[in-house]
């Protein structure tokens, strides 16, 4: 688990006292809150490292919470997005989660409501996070592999027995099975379905 200091949930609402109250609130519950009276302000101040979760308020001047969130899909950020909605906004709430919205919530919300929605967002942004470091971890491995040795994983993964592989690359059996040693080695696999997993999960199969 990420430690809280190295997360930020960042806020953004053009309502001032709205904005301070929950950041007052997020700040209590021991997390890192950052305030944004606009949806360019946040966005100036976003780094494309940036981990945790967004709460936004979806009606607000300039660009609002569902154009927000549309724009943070275009440029790939990752980052969880509460929408926060009035009762009139149900076709606004609806938008928002078709817009890639984690969750959205109404006013007035209970401070227990949204901080469960906090927890549950920074959570998904950990595991977010774990899988992609995870998948560029198996992609480096691969990229480490010699031409002949890529072309075996190839053929292992497209289930070719040695003798297949050494027709196939039309050189011996004992040669693949050096090849393949070299490749379960470099790719830091203990076993053939732990190899499989792997070069599955990298997208790079």
């Amino acid at each position: 688990m990420t430690p809280a200091s190295e997360r930020t949930v960042f806020v953004v609402d053009d309502d001032a006292a709205a904005l301070d109250s929950l950041v007052l609130l997020l700040r209590s519950d021991g997390l890192n809150p950052s305030g944004f009276s606009s949806a360019h302000a946040f966005l100036d101040a976003l780094s494309p490292n940036a981990r945790g979760c967004v709460i936004s308020d979806v009606r607000m001047p300039g660009m609002d919470g569902v154009q927000l969130l549309r724009h943070l899909k275009q440029i790939g950020c990752i980052l969880p997005v509460i929408v926060i909605t009035g009762h009139a906004d149900v076709t606004v709430a609806v938008q928002a989660m078709k817009a890639g919205a984690a969750e959205f919530i109404q006013k007035p919300f209970e401070s227990e409501q949204i901080l469960r929605m906090v927890r549950a967002c920074l959570e998904e942004n950990d595991e977010a996070h774990d899988m992609s470091a995870g998948r560029m971890r198996v992609l480096r491995r691969i990229e480490s592999l010699t031409t002949r040795e890529r072309q075996v994983l190839d053929l292992i993964m497209e289930g070719a027995s040695n003798k297949l592989i050494a027709s196939s690359l039309a050189i011996s059996p004992r040669t693949v099975e050096i090849y393949r040693a070299n490749v379960m080695s470099k790719m830091r696999a203990d076993s053939l379905s732990e190899l499989i997993r792997m070069t599955l999960s990298s997208g790079a199969a």
